[in-house]
């Protein structure tokens, strides 16, 4: 994603799109680079959260398949959990 660019005047109306949506802006002054605007952490959702969000989704036989194929492309890339407990 393109990081886009605003002004200073413009902070408040852009700021919950950084926290949102996780979107950075560059920020400028006088038409300059001043500053730049990112989340503080990365995004993230239980995966009740995510139940949530995709309940009331509907798909078509084609997204359907695209979606099994994009989560089991994502699980195999995900980090085995490590036990703390363990020494």
């Amino acid at each position: 994603m393109t990081e886009r660019t605003i002004s200073l005047e413009e902070i408040p109306i852009h700021l919950d799109r950084v926290h949102d949506q996780a979107e950075s802006f560059t920020v400028t002054k006088n038409g300059k680079p001043y500053a730049r605007l990112v989340p503080a952490e990365p995004p993230s959702c239980t995966g009740a959260e995510l139940a949530a969000a995709l309940r009331g989704v509907s798909l078509s036989p084609e997204e359907s398949k695209a979606w099994k194929r994009d989560l089991a492309r994502a699980r195999r890339h995900l980090k085995p959990v490590r036990d703390t407990w363990k020494s």
